[in-house]
């Protein structure tokens, strides 16, 4: 029953991550700018989950000030930037493909953890980085040329570097915290860096239509407090590795609703490539089998 309803609320925190882009494409609609999403969206999202904190007794008492200022300084320079990123490309071409783009990570990671020493280079993970390389160039390429944005893709491919970077810097960090404290952390040190960059700017602007409140309010709470603690909730229950595969439930959500939203659908090179970036995701988070030699 626990791994059932572990399952069950890893598939809607992938849900819940998933339908962000539609919300970020209507408040865009609504007159919203990047600018203003991102510093709405923390601004909303850090009071409810400090409030969250609160409520599960989490609070970081014994967690020391370096670790409590690295997880600030995650959130206000790795976490900003990504998102800066990832909704500037958002501005610029079709949700699907930037979420397939943004998916390319777990590859991204695990290319950049053998690098770096941290995880050696097995055939599994080899073939998972080939796949996803080649899937990431199946979903670029079908997106013709005519249609094809640069500087969009660009965003999208720093977006994914990006966060590729957030990831293995926060290891450190994320085995010191509670996961729910260090997502309040986060969001509170983003969306204070986004404020003061929107302010300095001259690019903070509520003066959209009275809709975008909707879009930013629900991509604070659904897209970013619901989805966080719905996937910690059900990753303690499933384990990391079969979250992080059930989670490969979000592009095919992402790509679902903006067909039926705004009739953006993918081509045939780039549903292949789709597939090639799902599946190394999948491969890359698969258990090691521990194979037992007879002496």
């Amino acid at each position: 029953m626990q791994q059932r309803n572990g399952a069950l609320l890893v598939l809607a925190s992938a849900v819940a991550f998933g339908v962000m882009p539609i919300f970020g494409k209507l408040a865009f609609e609504a007159g919203v700018g990047v600018a203003t999403l991102l510093f709405v969206r923390f601004a909303i999202a850090a009071p409810v989950l400090w409030a969250a904190v609160a409520v599960r007794g989490a609070v970081p008492r014994s967690a020391g000030r370096g670790v409590v200022l690295r997880a600030l300084a995650l959130g206000a320079v790795g976490y900003a930037m990504q998102a800066g990123l990832y909704f500037l490309a958002l501005q610029r071409m079709d949700a699907s493909v930037l979420s397939l783009i943004l998916y390319s990570y777990p590859a991204l990671v695990t290319g950049a953890a053998i690098l770096l020493g941290r995880e050696s280079a097995n055939r599994r993970r080899l073939v998972a980085l080939v796949t996803a390389s080649g899937g990431l160039v199946l979903v670029l390429a079908g997106a013709g040329a005519g249609d094809f944005d640069l500087a969009g893709a660009a965003f999208g491919v720093g977006a994914a570097l990006t966060y590729t970077t957030y990831i293995l810097v926060s290891d450190g960090v994320a085995s010191k915290l509670d996961a729910l404290p260090l997502a309040a952390l986060v969001s509170t040190g983003a969306g204070f860096s986004l404020g003061v960059v929107a302010v300095a700017t001259g690019t903070l602007d509520l003066g959209f239509e009275p809709a975008g409140w909707l879009w930013l309010s629900l991509a604070a709470i659904v897209s970013t407090v619901g989805a966080v603690v719905l996937f910690f909730s059900g990753m303690t229950r499933v384990g990391a590795s079969t979250a992080a595969i059930l989670s490969t439930l979000e592009p095919p959500v992402t790509v679902g609703l903006v067909f039926v939203t705004f009739g953006e659908a993918l081509g045939l090179v780039q549903i292949l490539g789709a597939l090639a970036v799902l599946g190394a995701a999948v491969i890359v988070n698969l258990p090691s089998r521990t194979v037992a030699v007879a002496t």
